[in-house]
């Protein structure tokens, strides 16, 4: 490491430090829990345990990485381990947990200097790498709100890392080995399947490769044994997998996830208005109305559309990933490869069943290494980062924490994306092009009077029950406009890159 990495490094854990006092979500206690649950209980009774709402839901590589958390946790503060001790919040499990959270994401820092070495352009992707070492997404919800993505992450772009330097192997052992510690990230398989298959275990004439299939499959088999294993032996598939996948929850999360099915349920709303107010005789669900009047809380259901079902979000996503798997089957190439696992993560988010908002995270990371190729990329990069970091600030919603999340946002876009726009900047070839370039930076400078509506309405309102979510609708629906034009755009994009050959 140079010194100014070194330092940027010391910065980052102090920083991190000082928001150890901050707000932390119901997530705080879920891991804390986890660790009880890990430490004071047999694994055969890990995936049974209703002691506390916060059952363990992630696959068995996180619940052993829990258990290994909780091993210097007992030492520290026996109650942390209490499996009985809900909702501890002492200063010595707050210092523990987001200590773990800092150290754990090293790991990300490490993989991130390593895609400087071997770059196209050193100095571009020393920005990028730290542009997602600082970004504001894992601050807000790991070093704030509370989870562990930044180590997670890592895992993924070291695999993403073996795929540019040709090390196809690891890159199915590390992508196995994220799958098995948050499942999340299965939205991600299709373009590791394709990929996978036609750069290292076909030829280019399209001939199975009978050895590299074989030993590829054997070591994802082997990672898999090696976690879900004790499991299967025990007889505890089911209930295992009844946990990972919940689908008794509704289409929708609490705040409307920025995706497709935000502008659908928005327009739903609308139109519900629309035909109560000027009665056209269109028949309407009245549990959607009952729905409707709840605002972002609870179940989605439509009054005006037909209801959806958990079975059309697979249907359309898979569809949707369907199209790009193609044109990776056909130009299997790193390049492709990155923009087609973005494109998945951006379907999943799009058109998934109750997706989180801070499943952004899965789009927003890999299409950061896009964002140097040129200025249409760019463009798509710095909509998607400035939407999807935005539709996050809702997760902070405590006073003492505004002020934060939006400096810290406003500096991450000082010291990244205005940089890099100076450097690939191209003017538009044509005027309509041109117009579009400036509705785009407009789109871009109307998150600053959001923020202030935001903010000024809840006091304007005075807690009027039947408006109050207005501010969270509105962000939600703003921010979904400008991610599914990037997703448009980063659609086009690939489509309109060849990609040249891949190397077998």
């Amino acid at each position: 490491m140079t010194r100014s990495e070194i330092d940027l490094l010391l910065f980052s854990v102090a920083l991190k430090l000082l928001l150890f006092p901050s707000y932390r979500s119901t997530d705080f206690e879920v891991h804390r829990n986890w660790l009880a649950i890990t430490h004071e209980l047999p694994v055969s009774k890990w995936y049974y345990d209703t002691t506390s709402e916060w059952t363990l839901d992630y696959p068995p590589f996180f619940a052993y990485f829990e258990k290994v958390l909780s091993i210097p946790a007992a030492y520290i503060d026996p109650s942390i381990v209490d499996l009985h001790n809900l909702g501890y919040g002492s200063w010595a499990v707050v210092a523990y947990q987001r200590s773990t959270v800092i150290l754990t994401e090293l790991l990300l820092g490490a993989v991130l200097l390593r895609f400087i070495k071997g770059a196209v352009d050193p100095p571009r992707q020393r920005l990028l790498s730290g542009s997602l070492f600082f970004h504001p997404g894992f601050l807000i919800v790991d070093h704030i709100h509370f989870q562990y993505n930044g180590f997670l992450f890592a895992i993924l772009l070291w695999s993403i890392l073996m795929a540019r330097a040709g090390r196809n192997l690891y890159v199915g052992v590390l992508f196995a080995v994220l799958l098995n510690f948050k499942h999340i990230y299965m939205y991600l398989a299709p373009a590791y399947f394709v990929y996978l298959l036609r750069s290292y275990c076909m030829s280019k004439s399209g001939q199975i490769l009978t050895g590299r299939f074989a030993t590829l499959a054997s070591a994802v088999v082997l990672v898999f044994l090696a976690s879900l294993g004790p499991f299967i032996w025990m007889g505890q598939l089911p209930q295992l997998l009844s946990r990972l996948f919940p689908f008794t929850r509704g289409l929708n999360h609490a705040y409307w996830a920025p995706n497709a099915w935000a502008l659908v349920t928005a327009g739903d709303r609308v139109l519900l208005r629309l035909i109560t107010l000027f009665n056209f005789g269109i028949a309407i669900n009245e549990h959607g109305i009952a729905s409707a009047s709840r605002g972002l809380v609870g179940d989605t259901v439509f009054a005006v559309f037909p209801h959806i079902k958990p079975f059309h979000t697979f249907l359309i996503t898979a569809c949707v990933q369907m199209v790009y798997m193609i044109k990776l089957w056909r130009t299997p190439t790193y390049q492709s490869f990155l923009n087609a696992l973005t494109l998945c993560g951006f379907a999943s988010f799009m058109f998934g069943w109750h997706v989180h908002e801070k499943a952004i995270l899965l789009v927003l990371v890999p299409l950061s290494l896009l964002a140097a190729d040129n200025y249409a990329y760019f463009k798509t990069w710095m909509i998607a980062s400035t939407a999807g970091i935005f539709s996050l600030f809702p997760l902070l919603f405590t006073s003492a924490e505004t002020p934060v999340k939006i400096v810290y946002g406003l500096v991450w876009g000082a010291m990244a994306i205005c940089p890099l726009h100076k450097q690939i900047y191209e003017f538009p070839p044509s005027w309509p092009l041109a117009l579009l370039d400036r509705l785009e930076y407009a789109y871009v400078v109307g998150f600053v009077p959001l923020q202030f509506f935001s903010m000024v309405f809840p006091i304007v309102a005075g807690g009027n029950p039947s408006i109050q979510f207005l501010p969270l609708m509105v962000t939600s629906v703003y921010c979904a406009a400008g991610l599914v034009w990037a997703f448009t755009r980063l659609s086009v994009l690939y489509f309109g890159n060849t990609f040249g050959t891949s190397p077998t």
